[in-house]
């Protein structure tokens, strides 16, 4: 997260604040270092304006829409008027049902609109209300700025630059006829992929918001008033959608989802991999590197295309629709901003092993940064894949939040890596994730984010912390009830790293903690070793999120599996039910529309370990 966290001695923390663990300390004030605002920047505002009007040429120019601008005399004519019936119907099913009557009165067509109507129109008027929020904050990019502050600001920009692409996406899902016949640019979604996105955008929001939580100044008091009600609007939308009714929407709220799969769905060969996965994509993931032919090939020693990463990534195409590969020879690279941006899709890294091929950095939010901004390597790009990698933040404990791996791709894999650091290792922050055959070290929080993510067959290894602190492996920050996200931990090992094994009885190791008010993870015929605490969470504070979150445990096993002393809040529950169990599973929780089988990674669709 983009902030510092409050002390436990502060008053109660919100629940968009994570609190250090005693001993911790606050970190020192407002934290990041200094941008390059030359002419890369000017270039980098030209392009996302060029992206926005290319995202609302496509998704909005049909089906009721209006122009760009979105003025207060329009929002002054709404006063006093009453909704029709089937507004306040539709906005009855929501959060902020105020704000849903508001923002629709008045907007063109939503008068004399249906229930149905109402869906893509409520999408339209929050699409024009994010847009217009990129639009007025990239006009302020001029402003003086502290290194802290333009931090946030930037991470802002990319958050609702995403945001809008996912919008356009959902409109143009549940409206194909917005997008004027422009197929080459946004596909028509499945239900699930617009519940995904829709509560991808909400998070970006949390996000770009969080992160001016312990800054002051005109940038923020600017920032605030441009980003005002795009999270409650975004979750309106989530409510609309999720209530449209029948089985054409049944995807989204997973206690209310339907088995969208068949038995034949949870079918695996003798290798592991399912049936019906195709064979040039099982035998990319498999392949000895001496076969792979590589579009790049990544050696600093200069043997290769390039000698960076960097320049890997500029080469690689944007919004390809085919498999971009990478090769990143046997080395250590540390490189400024390593990302794989939004429009970089497709593209797939492959190291030469665990250990051999490293990506590594050191920032963290002591360098006057959000804690986003801190990864050593972060992926925007739908389709990213990344195998047999160690992705590193050497930051150390002492420097608190310290991203090494971010991720808010949609329908990642990741794949044989190690991922290490400390607190906040590995940061899955938005979409559909699966992890495979992962080693993942850390102390506070560190696997955290509000994606939907399946770790399969991963190792998760707690290391030793700062004095007085206390472990907790996932901080899980799912906001809204509609949110189709949550962390399952299935058929992995919950261990304990050599430096904690040596001092374990002095340090206490829990399972998770909830970050926002629905916090929801699983762990699943897991082992657990014995540094897990009996009562297996953690409070975040006090009693905040204890009767609303959904934390779960399956037949797991080990000494540390033992549910007899377990937590006994509202939200936590031992699961014994096959079937509730199995919506966590890959098959149900983040399978969609058939993307993982075509990444070639070996997985288990259903319960079968």
């Amino acid at each position: 997260m983009g902030y510092d966290r409050l002390q436990p001695s502060d008053p109660k923390a919100s629940d968009t604040a994570r609190p250090l663990e005693d001993g911790a300390g606050a970190a020192e004030g407002v934290s990041v270092a200094p941008v390059n605002r030359s002419n890369k920047k000017k270039k980098l505002i030209i392009l996302s304006l060029l992206s926005l009007a290319l995202i609302i040429a496509s998704a909005v120019c049909a089906i009721l829409f209006v122009g760009f601008r979105i003025g207060s005399s329009d929002a002054n004519k709404t006063i006093g008027r009453k909704p029709t019936k089937a507004i306040a119907k539709t906005c009855s099913k929501t959060l902020y049902p105020n704000l849903c009557i508001q923002s629709l009165v008045g907007f063109p067509g939503a008068e004399t609109a249906s229930e149905v109507d109402l869906v893509h129109i409520s999408f339209n008027m929050t699409l024009q209300h994010f847009s217009k929020a990129l639009y007025q904050s990239q006009m302020i990019s001029y402003l003086q700025m502290d290194p802290r502050v333009r931090s946030a600001y930037d991470d802002c920009l990319e958050l609702l630059d995403n945001s809008v692409d996912a919008l356009g996406r959902s409109l143009f899902s549940v409206a194909p006829g917005a997008g004027n016949g422009n197929s080459n640019y946004f596909k028509v979604g499945s239900t699930q992929d617009v519940m995904t996105w829709l509560s991808a955008a909400l998070t970006n929001q949390d996000t770009c918001s969080e992160g001016f939580d312990d800054v002051r100044g005109a940038v923020k008091d600017q920032m605030t008033q441009k980003l005002k009600d795009l999270s409650e609007l975004v979750s309106n939308c989530l409510s609309i959608f999720s209530a449209s009714g029948g089985d054409e929407f049944a995807g989204v709220p997973i206690q209310n989802r339907r088995r969208l799969f068949s038995e034949a769905d949870n079918v695996v060969d003798k290798d592991n991999f399912p049936e019906w996965l195709g064979r040039k994509e099982r035998e990319l993931l498999d392949a000895p590197i001496s076969t792979i032919q590589a579009d790049v090939i990544v050696s600093a020693s200069g043997n290769g295309t390039v000698k960076t990463i960097t320049e890997a990534i500029k080469k690689a195409p944007e919004n390809s629709n085919r498999r971009f590969i990478i090769f990143v020879g046997a080395g250590r690279y540390e490189e400024s901003n390593l990302k794989v941006g939004r429009k970089k899709t497709n593209i797939m890294f492959i190291g030469e092993g665990k250990g051999k091929t490293v990506i590594s950095g050191g920032k963290s939010v002591h360098d006057d940064m959000t804690t986003f901004h801190t990864a050593s390597f972060a992926a925007t790009g739908s389709g990213f894949i990344a195998r047999d990698i160690t992705f590193e933040n050497w930051a150390g404990p002492e420097k608190h939040q310290a991203v090494a791996l971010r991720v808010g791709a949609d329908h990642a894999v990741v794949y044989r890596c190690n991922i290490i650091g400390y607190q906040d290792t590995l940061y899955v922050h938005s979409n559909r994730q699966f992890y495979r055959e992962c080693d993942i070290y850390g102390t506070v929080d560190f696997i955290f984010g509000n994606a939907a993510v399946v770790l399969q067959n991963c190792s998760i290894f707690a290391r030793k912390p700062m004095a007085l602190q206390k472990n907790t492996i996932t901080a899980q920050n799912r906001k809204d009830p509609n949110q189709n996200t949550g962390i399952s931990i299935h058929a992995c090992r919950i261990l304990a790293a050599p430096d904690l094994v040596a001092s374990k009885g002095s340090f206490q190791t829990y399972l998770g903690r909830p970050w926002k008010l629905y916090s929801r993870t699983v762990y699943m015929l897991s082992f657990m070793g014995d540094h897990i605490h009996p009562r297996g969470w953690l409070e975040w504070d006090g009693d905040f999120a204890l009767d609303t979150l959904y934390y779960g445990e399956y037949m797991n096993g080990g000494p540390g599996a033992a549910v007899g002393q377990r937590v006994t809040w509202p939200g936590y529950r031992v699961i014994t039910s096959e079937a509730e169990a199995s919506k966590f599973t890959v098959a149900q929780f983040i399978y969609g529309s058939s993307w993982l089988p075509s990444t070639g990674v070996a997985f288990l669709a259903g319960l079968q370990v």
